[in-house]
């Protein structure tokens, strides 16, 4: 029970953040806050699950802790220098043409329901802490390698991606550099391999069908709910049929090698 009212203190914590960023968006009419709120209130949240609150195995809560720190603050980061940077995401500003009236309403239930996602995605953290085997064994091991290159493909994805919308003589055209050539969201496939890192530390784990429904869930959130779909839509709207040749040629998530390259957009 104690552990439960200490995992829904965290919710409620990011519940407030959420919510004071919410006014914050509605004064600077940049909505892509939430994002970057959601990065690091979920690393924060999966470090505090697995070092203070799992009751596994201590080694093993740090090497989590570590892995999750080091995810939340690299993305986080890279978010915010984005939302500096850039003018509010497309989606978000279509969001708002679309609600009108009920733009503020509805973007306070989704910055919250961001938090609730936040609780969501940091509970893998704290299940797979909760193993009470000696560490580190083979499946650790394994778990730390997937993190490393799982990790290593999202970095190089956003930065791939970054360089190529930061040339001028890219504007209007589609990123097919790199990764970006082998599938249309390279950092979202490496976002959902990184979380098969918590499923395999948390073999031994009471709580490891935790990690495994996150891993689900994700994949499903990312290709059916919050990721893909609306990133696409935005991105046809911007591109049009540059995008949508991209769309024929390409896999969407998975990267494999791809049928066709238009010879209208860089290789």
């Amino acid at each position: 029970m104690a552990e439960i009212n200490i995992l829904l203190a965290g919710w409620a914590a990011l519940a407030v953040i959420m919510a004071i960023l919410w006014l914050i968006q509605w004064a600077t009419r940049n909505a892509g806050i939430v994002d970057v709120a959601w990065a690091f209130g979920t690393g924060v949240l999966g470090v505090w699950f697995a070092l203070g609150v799992a009751s596994g195995d201590a080694t093993r809560g740090v090497i989590i802790a570590t892995m999750v720190g080091i995810w939340g603050a690299r993305l986080g980061f890279y978010l915010a220098s984005r939302v500096l940077r850039e003018s509010e995401d497309g989606r978000y500003h279509h969001m708002r043409n679309a609600l009108g009236k009920w733009t503020q309403p509805v973007m306070f239930l989704f910055f919250q329901v961001q938090a609730l996602w936040g609780l969501m995605f940091a509970l893998p953290m704290w299940a797979a802490a909760q193993s009470t085997t000696p560490a580190i064994a083979w499946h650790d091991w394994l778990g730390i390698g997937i993190w490393l290159f799982a990790f290593t493909g999202e970095v190089v994805s956003d930065r791939q991606l970054n360089q190529f919308r930061r040339d001028p003589a890219n504007k209007g055209k589609v990123c097919q550099v790199g990764l970006w050539r082998y599938s249309r969201h390279p950092n979202y496939f490496f976002e959902w391999l990184h979380w098969w890192a918590y499923v395999l530390i948390g073999i031994a784990s009471p709580w490891w069908w935790v990690t495994v429904a996150s891993v689900v869930v994700m994949y499903v959130f990312l290709t059916r709910v919050t990721g893909i779909p609306y990133t696409e839509q935005q991105a046809i709207r911007s591109r049009g049929d540059a995008y949508r040749r991209y769309q024929e040629s390409t896999n969407v998530f998975f990267p494999f090698s791809p049928s066709k390259i238009s010879e209208e957009q860089p290789t």
